[in-house]
C-alpha cells in the first residue's frame, strides 16, 4: 500500500501528470489528485521553492525505482528535521509584525475583551441559557480567517453545523464557547498560542499565524 501511494505521488509529481487544461475527470483521477494534494500539506512546512521541489521529486523516484540514492538516507533523518524546523521559524518571524498589528488591532475593537490568556473576545449576539462546559458537546456553525482576511474554513459553506466536545478542541474555542450562551455569536481573535501554534497546519494556516473566528453557538448538549 505504501509502495502505491508513493507510486502515485511521483505520477503527480511529474511534471506531464496533469497539464493546466487537462484536470483530473474520473474518480480515480480525482482520488490520486487528492493524494497529491494531502502530500503537499506535509511538504509545505518546507515552503519549497520551484527548484527545491525538482530535488525532492528526484529523491522520490530514486527511492521507488530502486535508483542508488546520491544520499544516505539515515545520515540525513535529522537534518530533514532540522530543515523542517528552520524553514518554520523564518515563516513565523517573517510574519510576526504584521501578526502582533492584527492582534492589537483586534483588540482595540469597540466592545472587544482580552482575557489573561490572550484570548479576544468580541460578542456580536447575546444568547441565553447556560453557557456551556468543557465537558458538553456544543453544536455550532462557523467561520474562521486568517489575518489577511482568507477564509480558511466555515461551517456556512458546507451547509451543516460542526458537533464536538468542548475539551476537544483549541484553546481559543475551548475559552471563548465558555463565555456564550445558546444562541449567541461572537467574534473570537486567537494568538497563536491558543491555536494551532508555531508549526502550523500544513499549507492551511501559516507558523505562528493568529486566527480570527466567527462563531455562532446553536446548542449545547450535556
Amino acid at each position: 500500500m505504501h509502495r502505491l501511494i508513493v507510486t502515485v505521488l511521483i505520477a503527480l509529481l511529474s511534471s506531464h501528470a496533469f497539464a493546466a487544461e487537462e484536470m483530473p475527470k474520473t474518480e480515480v483521477d480525482k482520488t490520486l489528485y487528492a493524494v497529491g494534494l494531502t502530500v503537499a500539506r506535509q511538504l509545505a512546512v518546507f515552503n519549497l521553492t520551484p527548484a527545491e521541489l525538482e530535488v525532492v521529486k528526484r529523491g522520490v523516484t530514486d527511492g521507488v525505482t530502486g535508483t542508488k540514492p546520491e544520499v544516505e538516507l539515515s545520515a540525513y533523518s535529522e537534518k530533514v528535521q532540522e530543515l523542517a524546523r528552520t524553514r518554520i521559524k523564518a515563516q513565523a518571524e517573517k510574519m510576526a509584525p504584521l501578526n502582533k498589528e492584527f492582534l492589537e488591532k483586534a483588540a482595540k475593537e469597540k466592545g472587544a475583551v482580552k482575557t489573561d490568556s490572550g484570548l479576544i473576545y468580541l460578542s456580536l449576539t447575546e444568547g441565553s441559557g447556560a453557557s456551556p462546559k468543557p465537558t458538553d458537546t456544543v453544536k455550532v456553525n462557523y467561520r474562521g480567517k486568517l489575518p489577511d482576511g482568507k477564509e480558511f474554513d466555515s461551517s456556512y459553506k458546507r451547509g451543516t453545523p460542526t458537533e464536538f466536545r468542548l475539551d476537544g478542541v483549541i484553546a481559543c474555542w475551548k475559552e471563548g464557547l465558555q463565555k456564550m450562551k445558546p444562541g449567541g455569536k461572537a467574534k473570537l481573535v486567537c494568538p497563536a498560542t491558543l491555536a494551532y501554534g508555531e508549526t502550523g497546519v500544513g499549507n492551511v494556516i501559516p507558523p505562528g499565524s493568529p486566527l480570527e473566528f466567527e462563531v455562532e453557538l446553536l446548542e449545547v448538549k450535556k
